[in-house]
């Protein structure tokens, strides 16, 4: 019944969400987490970023008002589909979304010599994995913002990087579940002079 997904307003922008893609619950609180998230990126308009994990589009788009350009990279069809129709909705033509896995992408974006300034990412429950980790490692962007609902997998994650010649600068947890011990937490890494 009806058109088989919904739309959702998020700050300036509304969003298309299939039944399969991710998105997340408390509208006011992603407001918080995209806002610390985007801080931390530190976009100038020059950057060029990979959403990592990407979903409906969310962060990225959020991110392509401040970058020269976005990508996001999702193995879902179904988020990549409605992350697609969101950047045309909300005129977002700096932003390219692909499907794929988003270690593989971004081992491709390595052997392609191609770099980028900043990746977000926001993985699911169970993290990233180390060859994401040494791909995000071997493209070398400047910042790292790693969103995470999973504190256990982020410190295992945190701790691959800041092996790997990052160093974590801030964390700021943001309660995205009221009265749970559930949190989402926002990590920044910058690259470690060489």
């Amino acid at each position: 019944y009806g058109p088989g997904y919904i739309r959702e307003q998020l700050g300036d922008f509304t969003f298309r969400i299939s039944p399969r893609a991710f998105y997340q619950i408390n509208p006011v609180q992603t407001e918080v987490l995209y806002r610390t998230a985007l801080e931390y990126a530190g976009l100038t308009g020059t950057e060029t970023v990979v959403d990592a994990y990407c979903g409906t589009g969310t962060i990225g788009i959020f991110a392509s008002r401040n970058a020269a350009r976005v990508i996001g990279v999702e193995n879902n069809r179904d988020a990549v589909r409605d992350a697609i129709s969101n950047a045309k909705a909300n005129r977002a033509d700096n932003v390219r979304f692909y499907t794929a896995d988003a270690s593989d992408f971004l081992q491709g974006m390595a052997k392609a010599g191609e770099h980028a300034d900043v990746v977000i990412l926001d993985p699911p429950r169970a993290g990233s994995d180390e060859r994401f980790l040494s791909a995000v490692t071997t493209v070398a962007p400047e910042r790292v913002v790693y969103v995470s609902c999973n504190p256990e997998t982020l410190a295992r994650d945190l701790g691959y990087l800041t092996r790997h010649g990052y160093r974590v600068e801030r964390i700021q947890p943001v309660d995205m579940f009221p009265h749970t011990e559930h949190i989402e937490t926002v990590a920044l890494l910058n690259k470690l002079s060489e």
